[in-house]
């Protein structure tokens, strides 16, 4: 899977070779799964909706960016909602077990408190987060967010992520340095995607500090 994702250009311009308009297929459902099933966080995200955009650049050819991009919109939209429902109806039974492999009580609890910090935009942010993207929608259907509600921020959600990771490939897979260093453009984009969490661990210090008691004030 490291493999996978840091060489993903390779894979992708394999995977037009052999299966040419069926790539798109191929997209939509990795794009579907990372989004929609909690058993799939460790799927590429940004990184692959970057890739893409290189393939949709004139220079590259592959792909139509408009049809690309419609495409992963879609993906992403299916793939939340899917998840939002799982969430409603599976979510509690799942995460009972405290020492589940695959459903990690670690996980849920980290989106849990991103929720909480964020609200309703949460379903917008979190897509840019790596697994916080794949179980927020599911946290929002356990806590039985109102689908109206839901489906505004995760249409919103979708349209902003695929927007900008595709359009940011295409527009820098122009760029002859990125194509001979794909590998490194691949961690930066890890290393951004981390920075909300980062960011969130120290504001979450910087509170926790703020509030702790101070100690026995002097007689």
């Amino acid at each position: 899977m490291i493999d996978f994702i840091l060489h993903i250009d390779d894979h992708i311009a394999e995977m037009i070779r052999d299966y040419g308009v069926w790539t798109y297929g191929i997209l939509f459902l990795i794009v579907f799964c990372e989004t929609g099933l909690v058993v799939t966080p460790f799927l590429p995200g940004d990184s692959l909706l970057f890739a893409a955009g290189i393939f949709a650049h004139p220079e590259q050819g592959g792909f139509n960016l408009w049809l690309l991009m419609a495409l992963l919109i879609v993906a992403a939209i299916l793939g939340d909602t899917v998840n939002y429902h799982c969430g409603k109806w599976f979510g509690p039974r799942a995460f009972r077990k405290e020492d589940s492999k695959i459903f990690k009580r670690s996980h849920l609890d980290k989106t849990n408190a991103f929720f909480e910090k964020h609200g309703g935009k949460a379903i917008v942010l979190a897509r840019f987060v790596p697994i916080v993207r794949t179980f927020a929608p599911f946290v929002a259907g356990m806590g039985a967010m109102n689908y109206g509600r839901f489906i505004y921020y995760n249409v919103t959600g979708a349209i902003l992520w695929v927007c900008v990771c595709v359009l940011a490939g295409y527009f820098f897979g122009g760029l002859k340095f990125v194509r001979d260093n794909f590998s490194y453009a691949v961690l930066a984009i890890i290393m951004l995607s981390i920075v909300p969490i980062v960011v969130e661990w120290a504001n979450h210090r910087k509170e926790k500090k703020a509030t702790a008691p101070s100690g026995d004030s002097p007689a």
